[in-house]
């Protein structure tokens, strides 16, 4: 059986996301404006959705990524690198967008702008220990692994 995520639309600008292609994970995300909205060169805006969204249980995860298209053909991507929509919130989806261009960017109305899946979550009992296990990375980050 496959779970259902159950949407609500705030206004008639909202859009129910899609998957553009039956592979795509993602499930694209619009924006419910009524008029293009100007992001100043280097700004950020939060950009409503007109959505709302009801996972299944605490087992879930909604998360909000850039689309390749917006963020690296135009220069345009998400504020905060990755939106987290946890399973108790129940308010509007909102991307936050980020205009890395030195010129102003239009957002106009239904513009598809971020993409949201949907990933289970694996919950863990933390420990406070004095000592970690040895590997043979050990602490070594940030290309030590010899990675270019």
């Amino acid at each position: 059986m496959m779970n259902k995520i159950k949407i609500k639309k705030l206004n008639n600008l909202a859009q129910i996301p899609k998957k553009a292609t039956p592979g795509s994970a993602g499930y694209d995300l619009c924006a419910a404006i009524k008029e293009d909205l100007q992001i100043s060169a280097g700004a950020i805006a939060k950009v409503p959705t007109g959505l709302c969204l009801e996972l299944p249980n605490a087992e879930f995860v909604a998360l909000v990524f850039a689309r390749s298209g917006l963020s690296v053909k135009v220069g345009v991507s998400l504020a905060n690198g990755v939106g987290v929509i946890d399973s108790d919130y129940r308010g509007e989806v909102v991307v936050a967008l980020r205009n890395y261009l030195a010129t102003d960017y239009f957002v106009v109305p239904g513009e598809r702008i971020a993409q949201m899946v949907i990933v289970p979550i694996v919950s863990f009992m933390l420990e406070e220990v004095d000592e970690l296990a040895d590997t043979q990375r050990g602490g070594g980050g940030f290309g030590s692994t010899g990675t270019k």
